[in-house]
């Protein structure tokens, strides 16, 4: 199991990112996308680093948006493992 992130470090990780936020034990983004079926193709595209790092995001789409969530639910909060992956899914858009 991945160690829980210092506070320190989480910010430090944040910084690296475009476009997400820290929310409590969680980090998010939201894509925007033209429509629903460019969405869906953005979700599947998600699924290859998420099972090839064996971690999975929270997903909610509504029409064109996408959000995602990353928390490491065993370690009780954020990890390595979600900076990790939001910058495999930042590159995928």
């Amino acid at each position: 199991m991945a160690g829980l992130l210092t506070e320190e470090e989480i910010q430090e990780q944040a910084q690296r990112l475009e476009d997400w936020t820290v929310e409590g034990k969680k980090l998010q983004r939201t894509f925007k996308f033209k429509d629903f079926v460019e969405a869906i193709a953005f979700i599947n595209k998600i699924v290859e680093p998420a099972e090839a790092a064996a971690h999975h995001p929270d997903l909610e789409i509504s029409y064109n948006k996408v959000n995602v969530t990353l928390t490491t639910h065993d370690a009780g909060g954020l990890t390595s493992k979600d900076f990790d992956l939001a910058q495999a899914i930042s590159k995928i858009h």
